[in-house]
């Protein structure tokens, strides 16, 4: 039996990058996964294909993360759907890496909504889906929460709050058996990433520069999240655990 068989997860973000890669980790270790996104209905479309066609099972769910009444809809249809909540990885996030002259209120309050405030509104709406059994709840973090590179104070200083948001909430939900912890990944060949000019050569560049020789996979960092959610990690909980490949 696959160790996640049974359990039930909601991915958001999932259409693309890292959230697809887990998406489909947990589907292919025995969960049933809800694949969300926020505007990307083939993306994600794409991502629950791919899961059907291993035999596994998924529904795309749209839902803005930052907006409350969106995400009440996204765990009602995961119930309607199947019926329980084990899992929760919240991935959705966006950036935009810019000097400190050029921050504007509107960008700061786009980062941080989905990336901090849609990690808390998710988490807030799945605790009364977990069961008596509890739950796991994995953030995605990044290594800039704690050693930021130039121009990204509001996407670092989101990150860090996210690891805020990960140990507070390991600690007020432990009573409930529900583990929260954080993947902080490194550089990763995403979409995101070559959105930012990062080509496959450069990043061979890049990569041959860092401890392990070469930036992340998608796999690399979802890996990690079947792990989390797992009861292979049953007595982990508060954890930020960087994925990086040395790189800090």
């Amino acid at each position: 039996m696959k160790e996640l068989s049974g359990k039930v997860a909601v991915v958001t973000g999932a259409s693309k990058g890292i959230g697809a890669q887990i998406a489909r980790q947990l589907a292919g270790n025995g969960a049933s996964v809800v694949v969300n996104y926020a505007s990307s209905k083939s993306g994600a479309d794409k991502v629950v294909a791919a899961i059907v066609k291993d035999g596994g099972k998924a529904v795309a769910v749209q839902a803005d993360v930052g907006k409350s009444a969106d995400v009440k809809r996204l765990f009602e249809v995961t119930k309607d759907a199947f019926g329980r909540l084990d899992i929760l990885v919240n991935n959705a996030g966006v950036f935009n890496f810019t000097a400190l002259e050029q921050v504007t209120r509107e960008d700061f309050h786009r980062q941080f909504d989905a990336n901090v405030l849609g990690t808390i509104l998710a988490i807030r709406e799945a605790i009364s889906y977990f069961g008596e059994e509890g739950g796991s709840v994995v953030n995605l973090s990044s290594i800039s929460s704690i050693n930021p590179v130039p121009n990204s104070v509001v996407y670092s200083a989101s990150k860090s709050a996210v690891d805020a948001v990960t140990k507070a909430l390991a600690s007020e939900l432990a009573g409930r058996k529900i583990r929260v912890n954080a993947i902080a990944p490194g550089m990763t060949a995403t979409e995101g990433l070559a959105g930012l000019g990062v080509d496959d050569a450069a990043a061979e560049t890049i990569g041959a520069g860092l401890p392990m020789g070469r930036i992340g996979r998608p796999n690399d960092i979802a890996e990690v999240a079947v792990f989390l959610a797992s009861d292979r990690s049953a007595w982990v909980t508060g954890e930020r655990i960087s994925v990086s490949g040395g790189q800090r």
